[in-house]
């Protein structure tokens, strides 16, 4: 009994430590909050990158009702893992609100990742859905489709039916099977 308390005990506290390291990393990247200049220089170029990585981007943004962006989403994790981010949400190329997003996961992972995440409103509705909550949570008040590309890295907006869609990027472009469920986007008051 005394050896599986001594060996649990460190289990324990193994893992009480790692929560707080990723709870000290998620709030460090809160507590020093971007300016709103910073936030949509950010966007501007990860949505600049978008439109050099997938034909047709520029044209399928134009029909968009809003974008949300954010240009990074950092992730951490060795059991417990959480991810946090700052961006812009942007009607008719402008502006209009700053968001941020969280999410916490338990489970196999380890390491930590920086990603860009764009997401589409293609509807009206969806788009006033979602600004007008105090914090939507992908999933639970909107499903994110995850638009797949076509050959050569192209998007075929004449398949596209979702109110919501959504492009998730790393460092060598598109990462393909990933999903914003459990995302929470909440607005920043300014």
């Amino acid at each position: 009994m005394e050896k599986y308390l001594r060996e649990n005990g460190r289990m324990f506290r193994t893992a009480k430590f790692l929560f707080l390291l990723v709870i000290f990393i998620i709030s460090s990247s809160m507590a020093f909050a971007k300016s709103a200049k910073e936030i949509d220089i950010s966007v501007d170029v990860a949505l600049e990158q978008f439109h050099q990585d997938v034909r047709g981007a520029k044209e399928f943004l134009k029909s968009a009702k809003g974008v949300l962006v954010f240009p990074s989403v950092l992730k951490a994790g060795f059991g417990i893992g959480g991810e946090y981010g700052e961006g812009a949400l942007r009607i008719g190329g402008k502006t209009v609100d700053y968001y941020n997003t969280a999410a916490a996961s338990i489970g196999f992972q380890l390491g930590a990742q920086s990603k860009r995440v764009i997401i589409v409103f293609m509807q009206k509705d969806a788009l006033k859905k979602f600004r007008e909550s105090a914090g939507w949570e992908a999933g639970v008040d909107g499903s994110v489709a995850f638009i797949e590309l076509g050959t050569g890295g192209s998007i075929d907006t004449t398949n596209i039916q979702d109110p919501i869609v959504g492009f998730v990027f790393g460092n060598k472009g598109l990462m393909y099977n990933l999903t914003l469920e459990g995302s929470k986007f909440t607005k920043i008051v300014r």
